[in-house]
């Protein structure tokens, strides 16, 4: 009896580990269609017919032209998922550019769906994630952080809180890689501070122990999209 339990609680855990990530796909390519005003919803997107697939599905032009890091955190984000390129619909991966102006941010974010591989063209970087929650309550998050330069490559691990910050006097690029054809991006400042309705303060107040002038600071700035 002990056995077939046991037995039964792995099956259940592989199975749990084989669908943490983006389905694997069933056909060649699934290339999706604007569903956005669809009465039918499913966990990705509707497929377009075969038949009328072309070869304009699976391209993107642009990824050569900067952002414009014309704004309070001096970055930009131009994503290239399954919203940009329907080809991407059951590939499992996506990509951006980010470029940062000197001193530029790309503020401390997850991605919720997808690790994130990180490549830098240019300029100079200071990276770093944040692990989860430790099981030792005496011990802290750890914080991994690295400088990054040209041809340097760093990794985030799926959901963890991570970072790009410019430390350079120049303009820098990277490119990054997504395992999720629709990875999502939780900004956290934004999310808690920024969200619609505002986060109760006496949540907030409690959560951060600072006073409740503080909150209200924080909640009455412009959180901002670097999207």
């Amino acid at each position: 009896m002990k056995l077939a339990l046991g037995f039964s609680v792995l099956i259940a855990t592989l199975l749990t580990i084989a669908h943490a990530s983006d389905p694997s796909p069933l056909q060649d390519f699934c290339v999706a269609i604007n569903d956005s005003k669809a009465a039918v919803f499913v966990n990705g997107k509707i497929c377009k017919s075969p038949n009328m697939v072309v070869a304009e599905d699976f391209f993107f032009s642009g990824l050569n032209k900067p952002g414009n890091t014309s704004n309070p955190l001096g970055s930009k984000v131009t994503p290239v998922n399954v919203n940009q390129l329907p080809g991407l619909n059951t590939l499992g991966i996506s990509l951006a550019r980010i470029d940062y102006a000197p001193y530029g941010l790309n503020p401390p974010h997850t991605h919720p769906r997808a690790t994130e591989i990180l490549v830098v063209l240019h300029g100079t970087l200071y990276v770093g994630f944040v692990t989860s929650n430790p099981a030792d309550p005496n011990l802290k998050n750890k914080l991994f952080t690295k400088y990054l330069y040209p041809g340097d490559v760093f990794v985030f691990p799926e959901g963890l809180i991570h970072f790009h910050f410019n430390v350079g006097h120049e303009n820098a690029l990277a490119f990054a890689g997504l395992s999720s054809q629709n990875p999502g991006v939780i900004t956290i400042a934004n999310a808690v501070f920024g969200s619609d309705p505002p986060i109760n303060k006496d949540v907030l107040t409690k959560a951060f122990q600072v006073d409740k002038k503080v909150i209200d600071y924080l909640q009455a700035q412009f959180w901002m999209n670097n999207n």
